[in-house]
Parts: structure tokens; sequence; C-alpha cells
């Protein structure tokens, strides 16, 4: 099985280089841990990237587009036609995140796994797993065959990017329906009432929400996804977008590149990775606390701490984007500032 094969590749990050890159950070001249979760986040990526010294020069931001069945049910305000339309606006610089990610550095990469259209200039053959998932509370969102394809997909594309020098990677998606799948997929891994992780998405009514909730008891009832299997879960009540980058985060831990979580449907796919993989969410960083209820609930899970609190439920990738920058900024005082001993000044000591 070619995603056994490619799971096994994956091993922990090295605690050798977190310490070595702790040491580093208790000699440069500032008070000890006054950076806060910046210094802990350049001590992760040491230990991911095997180096006490490392930049982030190239930096991508991977967005899985795809659309969603389940969105025949009344659970969206607007209708399937957009995810295509907002896809095809992040081939024209066009999307809100397109204008973050430029000030943030990041290259864009939207890709097309599975919307129901085909979009000119963005969808290609390789990476597209199917137009669409089906309707979960018919049956199934898709075989189990193709959340594997989808999830290996987004393997592939992480190691493209390896292969092109980037250094950090974001992820951002779009599809139209995807806040239904992603509180779906955590219902069952959190083991809660969907009533618990569900919200209003892109801005539901108190009526639709509560539709929302009993479409996902629907889907969730009829297809009984086993929450010891992530690809079965997937599968059955989660989306193409979900299941491609679940395949991103195992691609960074394979790839050994931190990954960056967006919001809740981020979350959910890095959770889905970090049940096929646990390792894997050794080289996830967190970015923001999404707006939807169960973005901080998944972060936890994964034992995580988001960076923002900015109310945000964009999606598209903008949180992990925002967040860009602050990691570069305690990346660069951890190489540049100078030390206690360059400037002659006694080293400050733990307390205990």
């Amino acid at each position: 099985m070619e995603l056994q094969k490619q799971l096994r590749k994956i091993s922990p990050a090295d605690g050798y280089w977190m310490e070595q890159s702790r040491k580093r950070w208790n000699t440069v001249a500032k008070p000890l841990h006054s950076l806060g979760k910046l210094e802990d986040a350049v001590i992760r990526m040491a230990g991911m990237k095997r180096r006490v010294d490392f930049g982030l020069d190239k930096k991508a931001l991977v967005i899985m587009c795809a659309d969603n069945g389940v969105v025949a049910e009344g659970v969206t305000q607007t209708g399937q036609e957009v995810t295509a339309i907002v896809a095809e606006n992040f081939t024209r610089g066009a999307a809100s995140v397109c204008m973050m990610a430029q000030v943030a550095g990041a290259d864009l990469f939207p890709v097309d796994i599975g919307i129901a259209s085909d979009v000119p200039g963005l969808t290609r053959a390789e990476y597209k797993i199917a137009r669409g998932t089906g309707n979960m509370v018919q049956g199934p969102a898709m075989p189990r065959e193709q959340a594997e394809q989808a999830v290996l997909t987004g393997i592939r594309i992480v190691e493209e990017l390896a292969d092109e020098g980037y250094d950090l990677i974001a992820t951002g998606e779009m599809g139209i329906g995807n806040t239904t799948t992603s509180s779906a997929v955590a219902s069952v891994l959190l083991g809660c009432d969907p009533e618990t992780v569900t919200g209003r998405g892109a801005g539901l009514s108190t009526e639709g929400l509560t539709r929302k909730i009993q479409v996902i008891r629907q889907a969730v009832s009829l297809n009984r996804p086993d929450p010891e299997d992530p690809l079965d879960v997937m599968a059955k009540v989660g989306g193409l977008d979900i299941a491609g980058l679940a395949g991103v985060f195992l691609g960074g831990a394979i790839c050994r590149i931190p990954v960056v979580i967006d919001g809740f449907i981020s979350s959910a796919a890095a959770l889905c990775a970090a049940r096929l993989a646990p390792d894997a969410s050794d080289y996830m960083l967190p970015s923001h606390r999404s707006g939807e209820p169960a973005g901080g609930l998944v972060l936890e899970a994964l034992g995580l701490s988001p960076f923002l609190e900015c109310n945000m439920s964009l999606g598209e990738g903008s949180g992990a984007v925002a967040a860009i920058p602050l990691l570069e900024m305690g990346l660069e005082v951890y190489r540049k500032m100078s030390t206690f001993d360059e400037i002659h000044v006694q080293q400050y000591e733990e307390l205990m």
C-alpha cells in the first residue's frame, strides 16, 4: 500500500537539535524566554530541520480547492459555483489571501483537487481526483481509494516543493460546504456531538446552523465512520480538500519541512494526518484560533497553542500567512542578535 510506505518515512523531530537551538536562544542578549512562543517555534523548527541555523527564504501557500456534494442539503449561504470563481481568483492574484501572501512573501500554489468544474489556468489532470464529492447524507462522500489518492497527492505536492527549495509551507483551502465536512470529521475524531464543533461558516442564519447540525448528525449516523481509521472518516464524511491537506501535513513530516496550520478546516486535516502518523504533529505549526467553535478544540487535541487571536474565519490560508512574519521576526532575532559575550554582559541564568 503506497500510503503506508510513505507513512513509514516519518520520524519524530530531533530532540538533539532542539536542545542546541534552546542553548543558542539562551546566549542571545535579552531576558530569557522573553519572545515566548516565537522562541518555541524556532526551537521546534530546528528539530524538524535537524539544524541549529536555518532560514525561511522560500515560503509556499498550498490551497486545496474542492467541492462538496453535501451543499445540496442547503448547509451554505452560497452556491457550489463559488468554489470555481474564487479558485480562479487565486490564479489572478485577486483573492483576499493573495494580498496577504504577498506581504508575507509567500508564493501561492492553488490546487484543483476536486472542483466540480475545470478552472482555466488551474486544473491539472495529475492533481484532480474527482469533480466534487457525493452527498454524504446519501452515502459516503467518496470511495476510500479516492481519499487515499487525495492524501498521496498532497504528499507529492510537498515533495515537489521540497525539490524546489521551499523552507516553509502554509496551508489553505477553498470549497463551499467544507465547514460542514470539517465539522463532521472533527465530531468523529474528537468523539463529540456535532453541535459542539459546528459553526455558522460563511454566515448561516440560526435556522441554517440548526439544519447544518442535523445534516452532520444524519451523515455520521448513516455512514458510521470509524474514529480509529482517519482515512475512513475522510472518505465517508470528509472532502477532497481535507484529504489533500492531510497529505500536505504528512508530506511536511516526510520532507522535514514545517507546515503551518490555518484555521478550522486546515486543523481538521492536520488532526487526520496526526491520527494517521502521530509523529507528523512534530512538523506542524499553529497560526491562529479560528472563529469556528471547534478551532480551539482541534488545536488542543494536537497539543498546539495558536500565535494569534484575531477571530478570523476567512480560510484560504489567511491565518497561516498572517503568522509567517511573526515566525520570521523570531528567527531574525535568533540568528542575528548579539550574544551576551559579544556585548560583554553577564548572561541571564535560569531561576528556580
